[in-house]
């Protein structure tokens, strides 16, 4: 019995691993810092755009700055305040970021929206 609970916890792990190799956000990855993102955020709500301290209320992060962690992390806090507490806003979101320095990107909220 106990061989199998163990047998069955590792099998879990690997699964978990496999998964993070190929999902975006990479919560299950053993190594979640193997890459540093650089962001910047600008935000519109109802045609007024946000200030800096407002976006850092809104999303309780930074603006602008580094993580270590897969840029899906920042995407999924805007998101999720979006889809729940901010649903009724019409805010519009820029996220322009690189990840180790190449290939500048722009995510927008609601997806395939220009600003």
């Amino acid at each position: 019995m106990r061989s199998r609970v163990g047998t069955a916890i590792l099998l879990i792990q690997l699964g978990m691993i496999v998964f993070a190799r190929f999902h975006p956000a990479r919560y299950f990855c053993w190594a979640p810092h193997d890459a540093q993102a650089e962001y910047e955020l600008s935000v519109v709500v109802a045609g007024r755009a946000l200030s800096d301290t407002e976006i850092r209320n809104r999303y309780r992060m930074a603006v602008r700055g580094r993580d270590p962690r897969a840029i899906q992390h920042r995407m999924d806090v805007v998101r999720i305040y979006e889809t729940t507490y901010g649903r009724h806003e019409d805010a519009r979101v820029r996220m322009t970021y690189t990840i180790n320095g190449l290939n500048p990107r722009t995510w927008t909220w609601p997806p395939d929206v220009t600003q």
